[in-house]
């Protein structure tokens, strides 16, 4: 006997023809429908096919998976999805064949349609990296599969997209016998964009996650990693022309409290240096990349360990989930490093970053700096000429961009932005009254929820300070602490007045 388990959620319009072509195996077999808690008609559908039907306890795909096998009376297990209706006729054979016959004790499936994005550019590539062995595996995300009851109850459900990939790795630790089964052509709706950013995460965490405790090369690893989350984001980028707004936050000032650069010069003992090229150039690309050259030979586990040290602005966390949930593409810019960018941007769940490329060889910083194309036009270097290039790349109305920054540095931005938004400015309220929109005085980004049109949440606001405990303990140079970086931010704000210009 096999129990068949079709987690769902909302999937009233499929699930009666999914039951129908599980139903005609010749296999004997009980249908356990777990709805995650839907609020269509799924469940009054599924009864009308006289097929066991429970809720689970609460909302989450691996919830439900978990609840389903608990539920299950028998020691083979066939998982498959509420929404597809193309599945042949033999699904239930297929899926379950090599575990009857004793070939396997966990069935994967695969199909004739060409991976998903997250599939090519993040899981594909992390499992070569971590789990060389299931990287051969065509559709590791596949939500299809078969397993043995005893073995399911062995490993963790993870309760979001991350949850088809963590079974294979943890069947793969319990040293499963693992086969593929091709179940001929599925066709299922695509996903949005924001599916794709939220599925990129919770895949890579997840293969991350169970990854701890496998012994590599880190800084090879992580350099690889990033390189991976970075052109997913690319990938993601190609499909923003559906979007209908966007916030973009600069990042050393509306993002970090402390701006990155002038924290790692501390840290690094080259602030001196840093003091230096800021008073003796003036052009963008020039700075930016006798900047870049100052960290040479660093690491990419010290630079991010810099930015993990910096303080964020409190409540920037909360506002950014609530911009996601009203339907805001969220993301960063800066004129600093594209790794550190993509790794705040990670850890806030945000979607995107424009930002320069600090090169790096082996994991380790040359020195060198490729600038972002979308900065440059007829040769010139403005953080402004961002706009034009999403409106032209995305097909995004610039009518619909927030820009978020800091009042002096990111004139034209705030000038040519949908909605110019001039946070904690640092300099005369003439000057950015004359190019904001609107001006948010606080330290606290709540103030931008009511600018995108609707009321704000109410967030706690504590800032979080780095200790000089904290300081040495990052270990890179003599550092003398981070928290102290804002006294030599200010000796560089005066040279930057006089020789910056409103890009």
């Amino acid at each position: 006997m096999i129990s068949i388990v079709i987690p769902v959620l909302n999937e009233g319009a499929t699930i009666r023809q999914v039951i129908k072509t599980v139903k005609k195996t010749a296999r004997k077999i009980e249908i356990i429908v777990v709805d995650d808690n839907s609020t269509d008609n799924t469940v009054e559908e599924a009864m009308k096919e006289n097929v066991r039907v429970i809720t689970s306890s609460q909302r989450g795909k691996g919830i439900s998976m978990r609840e389903g096998m608990m539920a299950a009376k028998h020691d083979i297990i066939a998982y498959v999805d509420g929404d597809i209706l193309t599945y042949p006729d033999n699904i239930v054979d297929l899926l379950t064949g090599p575990i009857e016959n004793d070939e396997a004790d966990f069935v994967k499936s695969y199909f004739e349609r060409q991976a998903g994005r997250v599939t090519q550019l993040v899981a594909k590539p992390l499992l070569s990296i971590l789990y060389p062995d299931l990287a051969h595996f065509q559709q590791p995300l596949s939500g299809m599969i078969a397993a043995r009851k005893s073995m399911l109850a062995s490993v963790q459900f993870e309760n979001d997209y991350g949850v088809d990939i963590g079974l294979l790795i943890d069947m793969h630790h319990l040293g499963a016998r693992i086969t593929e089964a091709n179940i001929g052509k599925v066709e299922n709706a695509m996903q949005t964009w924001e599916q794709l950013s939220k599925m990129s995460r919770e895949v890579s965490r997840t293969i991350l996650k169970k990854a701890e405790n496998i012994p590599q090369e880190n800084l090879e690893t992580l350099g690889n990693i990033n390189l991976i989350r970075e052109q997913m984001e690319y990938s993601i980028l190609e499909s923003i022309d559906k979007l209908q707004k966007m916030v973009i936050f600069n990042l050393d000032h509306a993002v970090f409290t402390q701006p990155y650069l002038e924290c790692a010069a501390i840290a690094f003992d080259k602030e001196e240096e840093l003091h230096r090229i800021l008073g003796a150039h003036t052009d963008p690309v020039t700075l930016n990349t006798r900047i870049a050259a100052l960290f040479e030979g660093r690491n990419i586990a010290e630079l991010l360990e810099v930015a993990d040290a910096i303080p964020l602005v409190p409540d920037i966390r909360e506002v950014v989930r609530e911009l996601k949930k009203r339907g805001y593409a969220c993301g960063l810019v800066t004129d600093g490093f594209g790794m550190v960018a993509r790794h705040i941007k990670n850890k806030l769940g945000m979607d995107f970053v424009f930002a320069n490329k600090l090169h790096l060889v082996n994991s380790v910083a040359t020195g060198e700096l490729t600038i972002g194309e979308y900065f440059l036009k007829e040769g010139q270097y403005c953080k402004s000429h961002l706009l034009p290039y999403i409106s032209r790349e995305y097909k995004m109305n610039t009518q619909n961009i927030i820009y978020v920054g800091d009042g002096k540095q990111d004139g034209r931005l705030l000038i040519e932005a949908g909605i110019g938004v001039a946070f904690c400015p640092q300099y005369q309220r003439a000057h950015v009254e004359k190019v904001a929109d609107k001006i948010i005085s606080g330290l606290s980004l709540a103030p931008l929820l009511d600018i995108a049109q609707a009321s704000p949440a109410k967030f706690g606001i504590k800032l979080p300070v780095i200790t000089k405990k904290q300081a040495r303990n990052i270990g890179v140079g003599s550092l003398v602490g981070l928290a102290g970086a804002g006294l030599l931010y200010l000796a560089i704000k005066q040279i930057r007045k006089k020789h910056t210009a409103s890009c």
